[in-house]
């Protein structure tokens, strides 16, 4: 079959993250597709992921580990047979009909919209969590791709990192025993608090563009994980507050280059609870003077053990890693989650991704996989602007929306 031609609508600071991935596909020798267009505002960054001087696309200095640091790349290194147009306009790109299926990392406030004309032009469609402004939104997105049978799929890569991929397949082994309590705490962070522009970028402290803050940015990691381990999350108690009134973009001194008055929460703490039985317990800011409470990785406990980070703790067994755990047991398995040894969630992501349209199947991170993070999501400030807990089920069929009617109106949704 012909390669997959892939087009890339935004240009911002995650695209080098979406763009290794692409790399390590090719390394790994998936060789069916292809890039062959970049839609921007912003011709000029456009053409520098293009070409070799990648370093003009803008790189920010900071931990590996989060995506939005991932060291610049260009196109030119890792593909040298097909043309990558430019765009400023996705209709345009559409039009000239070189693309069958795209990756869209704008802003959110611009998802729906893109996602729309593309799926209706009969384009398969990669979006960057959070899937949608609104619950609404997202709805109005996986319906169009089931009528057209186009695989939409949101980049959750939170799926596929190592540490929550092999938890999940020793849970769902039953070693773990059934899922019983599960908890994260993220308090502060040490490049954005207590109150600088979180990646540098104004919109996710406005919910009118970024539909909320905390909650919605770092909520749908959350929640993906959770539901991995713990089943479809039933109901949603949360309290949000926005305690920095005021965030600064600030130079390498420390200087202030410009500031943005909040209305999007820099805080969550939340209780849910899972149709299996779990409870779970989820906390998150951006805000906090002093030092940060940073977690290990996923805390889980059945009735058979406990997974605390990368630690395994099953009942009348040693202690060990769940690298030891997933070495000794997984056999074949290991080929499955983790292909010809690939490591990078964003490679597995987005291969998975293009296997779904190969495949004609529903990809891991699917469209109604990101309707319900992202309703989950919503539940934190659903449930904080309501002062009671809220049903998933709820969010999702849009009964409880006080929240999310201001974007509804906003977006013309309603």
């Amino acid at each position: 079959m012909a390669a997959i031609r892939v087009g890339l609508i935004g240009a911002g600071r995650i695209v080098p993250a979406h763009l290794r991935g692409y790399a390590e596909l090719r390394s790994a020798g998936f060789d069916d597709f292809r890039i062959t267009a970049i839609c921007s505002r912003d011709p000029a960054r456009a053409r520098s992921l293009i070409e070799t001087d990648a370093q003009a696309a803008g790189g920010m200095a900071g931990p590996a580990v989060d995506p939005l640091f991932a060291p610049p790349i260009a196109i030119s290194e890792f593909q040298d047979d097909a043309e990558v147009q430019v765009f400023t306009d996705v209709r345009e790109m559409l039009d000239a009909r070189v693309v069958d299926a795209v990756d869209i990392t704008t802003e959110v406030g611009l998802h729906h919209t893109q996602a729309l004309a593309c799926l209706e032009a009969g384009v398969h469609a990669l979006v960057e969590k959070p899937m949608a402004i609104t619950v609404r939104a997202a709805r109005r997105m996986v319906e169009a791709a089931r009528q057209r049978r186009l695989s939409l799929a949101v980049c959750e890569n939170a799926r596929f990192n190592r540490t929550v991929r092999i938890a999940k397949w020793l849970v769902d082994r039953g070693d773990l025993g059934t899922p019983q309590m599960t908890a994260w705490t993220a308090l502060g962070t040490a490049l954005w608090s207590p109150d600088r522009w979180v990646g540098n970028s104004s919109w996710r402290h406005r919910k009118l563009i970024g539909a909320g803050g905390a909650s919605l940015d770092i909520g749908p990691h959350l929640f993906h994980r959770l539901r991995m381990l713990c089943g479809e999350v039933e109901s949603v108690a949360a309290v949000a507050r926005v305690f920095e009134q005021t965030r600064y973009l600030k130079d390498a001194d420390g200087a202030v280059i410009d500031t943005v008055a909040c209305d999007a929460d820099d805080a969550f703490m939340a209780l849910a609870t899972f149709a299996s039985g779990a409870i779970g317990q989820l906390s998150f800011s951006f805000a906090g003077h002093g030092e940060a409470i940073t977690p290990a990785g996923p805390i889980l406990y059945g009735t058979r053990g406990c997974i605390k980070g990368e630690t395994v703790l099953l009942d009348g067994a040693a202690p060990t890693t769940l690298d030891e755990h997933f070495a000794r047991h997984a056999g074949a398995e290991a080929g499955r989650l983790f292909p010809l040894g690939m490591s990078d969630p964003f490679g597995l992501l987005i291969g998975d991704w293009l296997g779904s349209i190969r495949e004609g199947r529903q990809a891991e991170t699917n469209g109604e996989e990101g309707l319900r993070d992202l309703a989950a999501s919503f539940a934190i400030v659903e449930a904080s602007e309501a002062g009671r807990a809220v049903t998933l089920d709820k969010v999702l069929d849009g009964t409880v929306d006080g929240y999310q009617r201001e974007l509804d109106e906003h977006y013309g949704l309603r």
